[in-house]
């Protein structure tokens, strides 16, 4: 198997062919974005070409490029260079435009407002306009794997024991055991700042990158990272109200109302708070340092969520 570094030399050759028609001298040069395991992205010019993750479905993939480069969806997903994706050593390559992605230095200028609207759109579209066979969103399988990585990596660290124990709380959908409910809504999957780009670069509007996580599912999931977030402490009050308010302004799920979302958000948002521990934990040993104080935030969350009462929400309810 292509382990995630080795693919590099081929993931840029193949960047610069799509940037370049042949023969055309090229002073550009490449810059690697990302080299994990579960994605390697390289720019070259304003192309971007990613290599997705060892052993992913490529029907599955074809299903969800053909999304983002869906007319519905134009103005909220990113559109791919190419239609199709190229094998390359083993791996499944597929092409982007660059776009300029949220500033990590300014906070304060997160586009909040701008990640709920497109949310909402994604949520909306109608699933005629949709290509058939989408499989489920891979939210829960997403925190189902970053507990695996826990349990592979530091099973033994402090922390590993009030991470465990509240994944034990949450119902089987949550943790990929089971189907999950709203199963016919296009959810993204992965939703955080990372995965919005202005395009084209710092003049264009916002679009939501990063299909892999793409699929049909439970809308609120979508919402969990940010709800998260907000009950962990870690974004003020004043931010989260912008963004669940844009979100019903722009149309969402009726469920997930400003007046009371918890009964709609509380088990996804408990899963995202268990999967950002667990991957912190993990990331943690790897590196051999210690947690930091937001890392320690969330582990002290999961620790509150044991002793609260079991998740609301369907298949949650006590």
């Amino acid at each position: 198997m292509t382990t995630p570094s080795s693919i590099l030399p081929a993931l840029r050759g193949a960047a610069r062919g799509a940037a370049h028609p042949a023969g055309i001298a090229c002073v550009c040069g490449a810059r690697t974005l990302a080299d994990r395991p579960d994605g390697t992205v390289v720019r070259h010019g304003d192309t971007v070409a990613k290599a997705h993750a060892p052993g992913t479905d490529a029907a599955e993939l074809e299903l969800r490029l053909a999304v983002a480069a869906a007319p519905a969806l134009h103005g909220v997903l990113l559109a791919p260079l190419l239609p199709a994706a190229a094998p390359l050593d083993g791996r499944l390559v597929t092409f982007w435009p660059h776009g300029a992605p949220v500033d990590p230095e300014h906070p304060e200028h997160a586009p909040w407002e701008a990640a709920a609207t497109l949310l909402a759109r994604l949520h909306t579209t109608p699933a005629h306009e949709l290509p058939a066979g989408l499989p489920p969103m891979r939210g829960p399988e997403k925190a189902a794997r970053a507990v695996a990585r826990l349990l592979a990596g530091a099973p033994d660290h402090r922390a590993a024991a009030p991470v465990l124990a509240a994944w034990r709380t949450l119902p089987p959908w949550a943790r990929a055991e089971a189907p999950g409910p709203h199963g016919r809504t296009l959810c993204h999957g992965d939703l955080h700042l990372g995965q919005l780009v202005r395009h084209p670069a710092d003049t264009g509007e916002w679009l939501l990158i990063d299909i892999d996580d793409l699929g049909t599912g439970d809308p609120a999931w979508d919402l969990a990272r940010p709800a998260a977030w907000f009950a962990c402490g870690l974004l003020p009050a004043e931010d989260w109200t912008r963004f669940l308010s844009a979100y019903q302004r722009a149309g969402g799920a009726k469920e997930l109302t400003v007046d009371d979302p918890w009964p709609a958000l509380d088990v996804p948002a408990r899963a995202l708070t268990v999967q950002t521990a667990a991957l912190a934990v993990t990331k943690a040993v790897a590196a051999g340092r210690d947690l930091d104080e937001v890392e320690e935030a969330v582990i002290d969350a999961c620790a509150r969520m044991v002793s609260l009462p079991p998740p609301l929400g369907e298949d949650g309810a006590k």
